[in-house]
């Protein structure tokens, strides 16, 4: 196995920044015998007791730690995936309010729950410890929303960060340490696909959460079912953003280009095809095409850039081939979608527009994880239902119209897991966040984040 397998490029100029050796089998067997070690103490605690008000303090200096160091990590970040500065620093101040959610609220949480039963309880318990394998393209927010309900609950973590963003999660393990985290509780794991599974194996992991692709998705949860290991997978998702009726037409296609250039598209729940009836198909074609030529590359550390690179030039070459492949099928590839010229080595990709993608295609069926918005026409609201759902994916869809009986009826209708009507999809701690079908199994964030690696222990007294 290489030894450098975690490497640090900057996606933006090619820069080599930093290789991190992959953890040895000595060091992982040591990891997994100290989370466990911790768990016997962190994970101790009576409803109420001090355990859990210890664990909430340590949350709520870790929240204001994020805060007083936004500027170094939110650089860390930026230099590992190219987003933009300004969303580097908005994302670690979103996972200060985590922390800060969960430290406040975690308490009540935790709290016995009385049932129709005399004696009888509810008990909120944690596991053990639990393995997060974690992708790059929000090195901080993603291993947070795992983070935070877990230790809160009482639970030790084994934390597998993506091969390009090791510096992020070792800074963020440090300030866990700094904020009063005891040793062996919360521990970077450097591990490849082997090591891995050896860790889905071992009994004294209890288990496992992983944001990824499908095929991860369905490797992770096979060998998790076949250790009966509880498990959560949030799987990206090909989000419907549909627009029956707006009285604001330039203020709607605004926040599409908004929500779709997000973070270099690079967002699992980015809307990435709009679903536009066919009165304001036209405009909102021309509208969005001359909005995404807005978006010009350059220094992501610039505050005056607006289109950041992709994480790295293989998947900048990915996407670049699932346009392609679009258009080689009958679409028509209105502007965008190449490598932007003169700036070699780097993974900068000028923003796609499509129209007339066919069912039965790649970029039809397939996640486009980057900068590409596709527009389809609906002749009316159940076309618009159909076309959303028509989708192996089925994390989040955003609805504009100002019916709201029409807008109830298409949340209820919608075969996902988050609607938003008439405004983007709010990042909040206090909201629970996953979908269904292929966007995965389980939820994180809100009252729900805590319950998914819990041992609701029955008690009748």
């Amino acid at each position: 196995m290489a030894a450098a397998a975690f490497r640090v490029l900057n996606p933006a100029n090619g820069e080599l920044l930093a290789e991190f050796p992959e953890t040895t089998p000595a060091q992982l067997e040591e990891a997994v015998v100290s989370a466990r070690s911790a768990f016997e103490l962190w994970g101790a605690t009576t409803a109420e007791g001090p355990g859990i008000q210890r664990r909430s303090v340590v949350l709520q200096r870790a929240s204001e730690l994020l805060l007083e160091r936004k500027d170094e990590l939110a650089l860390l970040g930026t230099e590992e995936i190219g987003k933009l500065l300004s969303e580097s620093v908005a994302e670690v101040e979103l996972c200060a309010e985590i922390f800060a959610y969960y430290a406040e609220n975690g308490p009540a949480f935790l709290a016995d729950e009385s049932l129709e039963f005399p004696g009888a309880v509810l008990q909120r318990r944690p596991l053990g410890p639990i393995l997060g394998i974690m992708p790059w393209n929000y090195p901080y927010y993603q291993l947070v929303r795992f983070i935070a309900p877990n230790l809160m609950l009482g639970n030790t973590l084994l934390v597998k960060p993506a091969p390009a963003c090791p510096r992020s999660a070792l800074a963020l393990e440090q300030l866990l340490l700094d904020a009063g985290l005891p040793t062996g509780a919360y521990q970077t794991v450097l591990v490849n696909v082997e090591q891995t599974a050896v860790l889905l194996a071992d009994p004294r992991v209890r288990g496992v959460s992983l944001t990824g692709g499908d095929r991860a998705g369905q490797a992770v949860g096979a060998l998790a079912g076949a250790h009966l290991k509880k498990h959560v997978l949030e799987l990206g998702g090909s989000d419907a953003f549909i627009v029956l009726d707006t009285a604001d037409l330039d203020f709607v296609v605004k926040l599409a280009a908004a929500a779709r250039m997000e973070n270099a598209g690079q967002a699992c729940n980015s809307p990435k095809r709009f679903i536009v009836a066919t009165a304001l198909y036209e405009d909102f074609v021309r509208a969005l095409d001359a909005k995404l030529a807005e978006y010009v590359p350059g220094d992501p550390l610039n505050p005056g850039t607006t289109l950041a690179p992709m994480s790295s030039t293989a998947a900048a070459k990915s996407l670049i081939a699932q346009v392609n492949a679009a258009v080689a099928s009958g679409a028509t590839l209105h502007r965008g979608g190449t490598m932007a010229s003169g700036r070699p080595g780097t993974a900068f990709v000028t923003p796609a527009l499509l129209t007339g993608v066919r069912p039965g295609t790649r970029a039809y069926n397939e996640e486009l994880f980057g900068p590409v918005a596709v527009v389809y026409r609906a002749e009316d609201e159940d076309d618009a239902v159909r076309l959303a759902n028509d989708s192996p994916y089925g994390l989040g869809a955003t609805v504009f119209t100002g019916d709201a009986a029409a807008a109830a009826r298409m949340a209820e209708r919608l075969e996902v897991g988050m609607v938003s009507v008439n405004r983007l999809a709010p990042s909040s701690a206090a909201l629970p966040f996953g979908g269904v079908k292929n966007s995965g199994v389980g939820r994180e964030l809100g009252p729900l984040g805590m319950d998914e690696f819990a041992n609701r222990k029955l008690v009748v007294r």
